[in-house]
């Protein structure tokens, strides 16, 4: 089974009187444990389709499976649940919470998502804060840390309700080019030991240089598939 799989997909939406169309007749697969790249000039689609995989929002027509289930077979509720437990997200500006310390805004999905009882929470957040390492940090607020540090932070929330799939959408736009490559690296070796599939849209060559697959879209059209450099993962 694909992890990700569209058949046909289209996105439009209605401005006015007008009708634009976002994403138009898109189809792809991905697999468990990619490190993949969505590219392509602003106004592509990219995060119109990142937007869709990650259960944001629904596709107009077509079928988008996402860990096996159709998306647009879920109701509004369904799809809050679904989401929480599959899928995590890593954003260009972080989104982190100001007000909760890096242990907490790691915790919060499992609090909100997933209610794992106390102790099973602070061993998971240890353990995440551990491997992306800020486990230093972790009483420290997001005003207190750099901006690499935050999206480690970021990268461990995304991980930490075990999500197979984890979108991250221009992740290294705000980063210098020491933290942008130690974060790809981290991501790299998240999946290498979680499994974890990695979607990104991007314009960042730093991203697009370490991706396995990169799927190039134009004008809400996917005009091209091809293997990146990244070293391909068994």
């Amino acid at each position: 089974m694909h992890l990700v799989e569209s058949s046909n997909i289209t996105k439009t939406y209605q401005m006015g009187e007008i009708t634009v169309e976002a994403i138009q007749n898109v189809s792809f697969t991905i697999d468990k444990s990619s490190f993949v790249a969505f590219v392509g000039p602003s106004g592509s689609g990219k995060s119109t389709l990142l937007n869709m995989i990650g259960c944001l929002d629904p596709p107009t027509s077509g079928i988008l499976k996402v860990v096996g289930q159709d998306i647009g077979d879920m109701g509004k509720n369904q799809v809050a649940g679904f989401r929480g437990e599959h899928i995590g997200f890593v954003f260009q500006d972080f989104n982190l919470i100001p007000v909760l310390s890096v242990f907490e805004n790691v915790e919060y999905p499992l609090i909100m998502v997933q209610n794992w009882h106390k102790d099973k929470r602070k061993k998971r957040v240890n353990e995440l804060l551990e491997a992306v390492g800020i486990a230093d940090q972790a009483d420290k607020f997001p005003s207190q840390i750099s901006g690499g540090q935050k999206q480690r932070v970021a990268v461990a929330r995304a991980l930490v309700t075990n999500a197979p799939l984890v979108l991250a959408d221009e992740p290294t736009a705000n980063l210098d080019r020491k933290s942008a490559e130690r974060i790809i690296e981290l991501m790299k070796k998240m999946r290498d030991e979680f499994g974890t599939t990695f979607i990104f849209s991007t314009h960042d060559q730093r991203v697009v240089k370490n991706a396995e697959i990169i799927f190039t879209l134009e004008d809400g059209r996917l005009i091209r598939k091809e293997d990146g450099k990244g070293d391909n993962h068994e």
